[in-house]
């Protein structure tokens, strides 16, 4: 049987943070979020890793995390996102120091899987449930072209009590197909308990149960050839923007558009955890102690 391939998205890490956060223990082994997204996709059969990643760091995190740290359950590959990673015909601008975004991370793949493939941003903890969930929708998808789907969370579950979050809000058709995403940033729980979307001044309440996207993505390897195309087609109009960003959910959206893709949208009613603010992290190192002792994670990952 078909093993789906894992793309971890982790070459923003180290400029985000200022540290390469993805070595941050969160499990009471020192395991980073990281090893809980392996751990999972290693359950529910995914056979390889693809981590992205940039060469500022790469020593660094491949003497980390490898084959060996995950007991040789699934084999482990890097490649490399970096500015000059571009198509013939185009050069870095000058002054340009921004990253190419999560669809230009997700390009830097395509010579490496040939499989239905799930992709996952490395400081986002999603839950065994989802990376059931995606694995048993992309074993379907094997030799199959046009057909996608995602993960969503319900709204509420994937918010901060420390700050504003932006999340993808996703619209889903009667055939419970994805029919596009419009990112909201400013999303908070307001002191009465409403969601709320800070909009300049005029809040938008948004209902608890509001399929968002976390990034949480299962694509075909066609998917590669679309981004090429739509990649040179972005360089073309914004290049000269320093800080225009090509992102997945702009790529989907796209194809979506243009009825080229259909994604399916796969919902989990998992609670979403990050570390979008320092202060996150004591909640998430609660949760996981939580799940251990109900049985769900061992009391170390890879022993």
């Amino acid at each position: 049987m078909m093993k789906p391939a894992l793309l971890v998205l982790a070459a923003g890490m180290g400029s985000r943070y200022g540290s390469l956060k993805q070595m941050d223990g969160v499990g009471p082994a020192n395991e980073a979020i990281i090893d809980y997204s392996v751990y999972d996709a290693v359950r529910a059969g995914f056979g390889r890793v693809v981590f992205v990643i940039r060469r500022s760091f790469a020593a660094e995190f491949e003497e980390v995390f490898n084959a060996a740290r995950f007991g040789g359950r699934i084999e482990v590959e890097y490649v490399y996102q970096e500015l000059d990673s571009l198509p013939e015909g185009f050069a870095v601008p000058e002054g340009r120091v921004k990253p190419w975004g999560t669809n230009h991370a997700v390009m830097m793949a395509a010579e490496r899987i040939d499989v239905p493939f799930a992709v996952v941003n490395a400081d986002d903890f999603y839950g065994a449930e989802a990376f059931r969930t995606m694995a048993d929708c992309l074993r379907t998808l094997d030799g199959s072209r046009n057909k996608y789907c995602m993960v969503a969370y319900d709204l509420e579950k994937t918010l901060s009590e420390n700050g504003t979050v932006s999340r993808g809000i996703c619209t889903v058709d009667a055939a419970g197909n994805l029919a596009g995403m419009v990112e909201r940033t400013r999303i908070e729980r307001a002191a009465d308990g409403r969601i709320v979307y800070r909009d300049g001044g005029a809040d938008e309440e948004l209902a608890p149960a509001t399929p968002v996207s976390m990034n949480l993505f299962g694509f075909t390897p066609d998917y590669f050839s679309y981004s090429a195309e739509y990649f040179r087609a972005f360089l073309s109009e914004h290049a000269a923007d320093l800080g225009a960003e090509c992102y997945i959910p702009s790529m989907v959206n796209r194809l979506i558009d243009r009825g080229t893709v259909e994604v399916r949208v796969l919902r989990s009613d998992a609670q979403w955890y990050g570390v979008t603010y320092k202060e996150d992290k004591p909640a998430l190192v609660a949760a996981l102690r939580r799940m251990i002792g109900e049985g769900r994670y061992p009391e170390r990952l890879w022993e």
